[in-house]
């Protein structure tokens, strides 16, 4: 996985999304902006630290996920603060605009 990202799945969703700042990235392996949008996430990890986790879900591997959120194309990025959904990104997202929505929930 890519570094400071954590993959997520059914199993470890709910406990590591219910506290504090997550931005959960659904993704796909065969989807080539989600794999454009890994290195930003990357970036993205490296800037926040402690602020918040970053989190990738592989919506093949996981679709009652995907399912729950509604997740109609990929990638797809939500935001979540203790759990609830605070905001939503479609498409290859820029670090600025990741890392300004992060800092806005602390």
């Amino acid at each position: 996985m890519a570094e400071g990202v954590i993959e997520l799945s059914g199993s470890n969703y709910e406990e590591s999304t219910k506290g504090g700042v997550v931005l959960v990235d659904f993704w796909a392996p065969w989807c080539g902006p989600c794999k454009m949008q890994t290195p930003i996430l990357e970036k993205v990890a490296a800037e926040v630290g402690e602020k918040a986790i970053i989190a990738k879900v592989n919506v093949d591997e996981n679709p009652e996920l995907a399912a729950k959120y509604g997740i109609r194309s990929i990638p797809t990025l939500i935001l979540l603060k203790d759990g609830e959904n605070k905001q939503q990104f479609v498409g290859l997202q820029q670090q600025a605009a990741l890392v300004s929505a992060i800092t806005a929930q602390q």
